[in-house]
């Protein structure tokens, strides 16, 4: 799925309407804790500043719902992209209206305009083809860099297909280059470790997977459902009662296709859920009926990182334990330490699992972080993004 990029377009002189991923932490005074998000962003805004364009940015921060919210305007990412550009960003007051034409039809190379919150307007979330069209109109080129959003049909994605030619930015670009090209042809043997809560959550994954990987390795609490498929007692463990025959389908699937499917074969279980909890560690097959797994044990870590130690191609999504006690989070610390000491290419989708990396200081060390849970669960599911269906064909 070939789609042009910013670096395929002649930018020169042309107004740039760029839908990037400014959705960041803001503390009790409004400044930015957390400018990742924004930084991520700095390839293809430099780039296009380089390349003589003015540029229109425009995001969503926070779950306003159609209101305008005054916690929740883009101001505060404004000023720290201007610190960080070492340049003035202009703050518009809304996203769409009279104010907003005015500024595109006075863009000039170099400047750097940032619409209000779009999610002030209820129109974003409906899909509304009418924001879609009005937030390109009187520009050149549409430029999508927020894959955090790319799975949702809003308007300000679905912009893309109004626009006179429609491009993915740097970090779009890599999301598709390392999820979908890994996917599509991975150096082998290929292993996917899927953690997280729930089997329901990623039963289009698992099933896409199996068609491709060597190895799937299932942890995190969707394990004991598998357990429970496989008729082994999990005490008063996480379950989805009503996915256990799924689960069964899913192993199945799993020995048809010649896919190694890894379970847990320990587990450190405790008495309640929380830090100060008696712990032990006990095989799988002996969870005490009134205590709970929280996190994969050491013969399991073991097994696990031996997995990828002979791995080429890792695709982790989702913790293995409750990585936010530290008491249950020893299994997801030493998948992470794993990983960053493979020589695999070792590609982490969004969200917890992103953030348990992050958290053991080990993010530099893989090949690809995912900057969308979300959305990298869809494209390893298998399908089609809005956010890149929009995008002009190369």
């Amino acid at each position: 799925m070939a789609k042009l990029t910013v670096e395929d377009i002649d930018l020169k002189g042309k107004k740039v309407l760029i839908r990037v991923d400014f959705n960041v932490p803001l503390d009790d005074t409004g400044h930015v804790t957390d400018d990742t998000r924004i930084k991520a962003a700095l390839p293809t805004i430099r780039h296009c500043l380089g390349q003589g364009a003015g540029l229109i940015l425009m995001s969503h921060l926070g779950r306003p719902k159609g209101r305008m919210i005054e916690k929740m305007r883009m101001a505060p990412a404004s000023e720290r992209l201007s610190e960080l550009l070492g340049k003035p960003v202009r703050q518009l007051r809304d996203s769409i209206g009279p104010e907003v034409r005015q500024a595109k039809e006075k863009l000039k190379p170099g400047d750097i305009v940032m619409l209000e919150n779009l999610r002030f307007h209820i129109e974003e979330e409906k899909k509304d083809d009418g924001m879609a069209k009005e937030l390109v109109e009187g520009i050149d080129v549409y430029v999508n860099d927020a894959f955090g959003t790319a799975h949702r049909a809003h308007a300000s994605t679905k912009a893309g297909t109004f626009a006179p030619v429609a491009v993915a930015g740097f970090l779009l670009s890599k999301e598709i280059k390392y999820l979908l090209g890994v996917l599509a042809s991975p150096d082998r043997p290929f292993v996917a470790i899927m953690g997280g809560a729930k089997v329901s959550d990623k039963i289009g994954v698992l099933t896409n997977l199996l068609k491709k990987v060597d190895v799937l390795v299932v942890g995190g609490a969707m394990a004991y459902t598998f357990l429970r498929a496989q008729g082994v007692s999990t005490g008063r463990s996480l379950v989805e009662e009503d996915k256990i025959d799924l689960a069964k389908q899913i192993l199945d699937q799993a020995g048809e296709a010649g896919v190694k499917l890894l379970l847990p074969s320990d587990f450190v279980v405790a008495d309640q859920f929380a830090e100060d909890a008696n712990t032990r560690i006990v095989d799988k097959n002996a969870i005490p009926d009134d205590w709970e797994a929280l996190d994969i044990g050491p013969k399991t870590i073991e097994s696990f990182e031996g997995v990828v130690k002979g791995a080429k191609t890792v695709i982790w999504n989702g913790p293995l334990g409750v990585f936010e006690m530290d008491k249950f989070a020893n299994g997801t610390n030493r998948i992470a330490r794993a990983l960053a000491e493979s020589e695999a290419a070792t590609i982490i989708g969004g969200g917890d699992s992103a953030a348990a990396v992050k958290k053991v200081g080990l993010a530099d060390k893989m090949t690809h972080i995912s900057t969308g849970g979300g959305a990298s669960l869809e494209l390893m599911e298998g399908k089609e993004l809005p956010g890149l269906a929009a995008l002009t064909d190369a």
